[in-house]
């Protein structure tokens, strides 16, 4: 079964991944963006801890004298803090169910960290879907930060992004790892991982479209395609 699998991902999904591949930046990339940002905050935040410990010393030395103790504590202050800075997460793991009461304008970015933290337990052809996912999340943030929250046009976003795509990726990695290439009640795990996400990816592309020509009735109608097709995601990892 899993030559089939692979027949399916060399003539159905390959082609048009390579087509699209020069057109996405990875959001692997923007991810290390983001780490790197993390770290010079912690620096910056480090150095700063350092410089008020030192200032805060030299006063105290001013009334009374540190000796070697007050020396000694004060270096003990300051290791404790650039530990603490240092084991300090860089940047927040986003958890599955917070994404069900993100703010609509910060649910893009959420949810594409939340993606970025899925990418090492999914298959490649996956992978590159989840990065063009990714850049439409990037173009759909600023169109959602007009859009009333209370639209029926915004509910249907939430929906896909805090509860369809979730529910895919998440009932696909449930699947025991030999199992995943395998028939499972006449279905191919992966292969419905890749066909969920590209419905996804395309219908975040759809949106950003009509949210754009200001057709949000159409949004909110014609998503409503996407219930019967996640049923099948939500019988993945049953």
């Amino acid at each position: 079964m899993s030559t089939d699998v692979d027949r399916y991902i060399r003539d159905r999904v390959s082609p048009t991944l390579r087509r699209q591949e020069e057109r996405y930046q990875s959001l692997s990339a923007r991810a290390r963006q983001r780490r790197n940002a993390g770290l010079l905050r912690k620096v910056r935040l480090a150095l700063g801890a350092l410089l008020a410990i030192i200032i805060a010393s030299a006063a105290t030395g001013f009334i009374m004298p540190l000796g070697t103790t007050g020396v000694m504590v004060a270096l003990g202050v300051m290791i404790a803090a650039v530990l603490l800075i240092a084991v300090a997460p860089t940047e927040k793991r986003v958890r599955t169910e917070a994404l069900a009461t993100t703010e609509l304008k910060a649910l893009p970015l959420q949810t594409e960290i939340w993606l970025e933290n899925q990418r090492r337990a999914l298959p490649a052809p996956a992978v590159t879907l989840v990065d063009s996912i990714g850049v439409k999340l990037e173009t759909l943030a600023p169109q959602l930060e007009r859009l009333n929250p209370q639209e029926p046009a915004a509910q249907e976003v939430r929906r896909l992004l805090a509860d369809h795509l979730p529910e895919l990726v998440n009932g696909y990695q449930s699947i025991p790892a030999p199992l995943r290439r395998e028939e499972r009640n006449g279905r191919v795990p992966e292969k419905q991982l890749v066909e969920g996400l590209s419905v996804i990816d395309a219908e975040i592309g759809r949106m950003s479209e009509a949210m754009a020509s200001g057709d949000l009735d159409k949004l909110a109608t014609q998503n409503r395609f996407l219930e019967l097709k996640y049923q099948e995601a939500r019988e993945l990892g049953q």
